[in-house]
């Protein structure tokens, strides 16, 4: 079957309930959270400074940091509406200023198979998780490591349709591109100030019931 429409999800915080960021200060750096969550909003450094210098300073075996990532509270209506995406003749990509190395292990924890996810590499070392970001590359953002919006204009290019689903600042140009927006926590209020339609979701439960409504439409690859 012509795949004829194309579904990019963000990760963190859509795919998920709770950014693996979180868990990370909130099981190891209890002490700072406080701090650690006011330097996150007030954007003392870019994104990418924050999450390499967290995430490489866990200091924890390989095994514990794994324990971590199964602790992520995964949706669990996600598998569903990836499988229903497929179905329907659509491909379901993953867009992340995360990191691969804890949404391979999540994916492959819950079954997913057949996605091509486009994020900040990862390795473990030295007791941590360590971004392998490389500067020269043709998506590379200085402030997420990832440029979601230039990512998401080449990939748009071979489909009918997109859909997009986001729940914060770094989806929203990326976001706008999309012919249909899923959108979660704070990616609504800055839609709303773009004036730019798009579903408000909670989980992909609701997503789930759009798609179903919108089966026939979408397997004859209309908007």
């Amino acid at each position: 079957m012509t795949k004829s429409f194309l579904f990019l999800s963000d990760f963190d915080g859509t795919l998920t309930d709770k950014d693996f960021f979180h868990v990370i200060i909130d099981h190891h750096f209890a002490d700072q959270r406080d701090k650690l969550y006011d330097d996150w909003d007030k954007k003392v450094m870019t994104d990418l400074d924050y999450l390499t210098r967290l995430f490489k300073s866990i200091d924890r075996d390989q095994a514990g940091i794994d324990d971590d990532i199964d602790a992520v509270p995964f949706d669990p209506y996600a598998k569903k509406v990836i499988d229903l995406v497929k179905e329907l003749g659509g491909d379901f990509v993953v867009i992340s200023a995360g990191t691969d190395y804890y949404i391979k292990r999540i994916f492959e924890k819950n079954g997913i198979e057949g996605v091509k996810i486009y994020s900040n590499p990862g390795v473990y070392e030295n007791r941590g998780i360590q971004l392998k970001v490389d500067p020269k590359g043709p998506y590379y953002s200085e402030l997420y490591g990832i440029d979601k919006q230039k990512l998401a204009r080449d990939l748009m290019k071979e489909y009918d349709t997109v859909f997009f689903a986001g729940d914060s600042l770094p989806d929203l140009k990326a976001a706008m591109l999309a012919d249909t927006i899923f959108a979660k926590g704070k990616l609504q209020g800055l839609l709303d100030q773009e004036k730019k339609n798009y579903v408000a979701i909670k989980s992909f439960k609701d997503i789930e019931d759009y798609l179903i409504t919108h089966e026939e439409e979408m397997a004859n690859g209309s908007r």
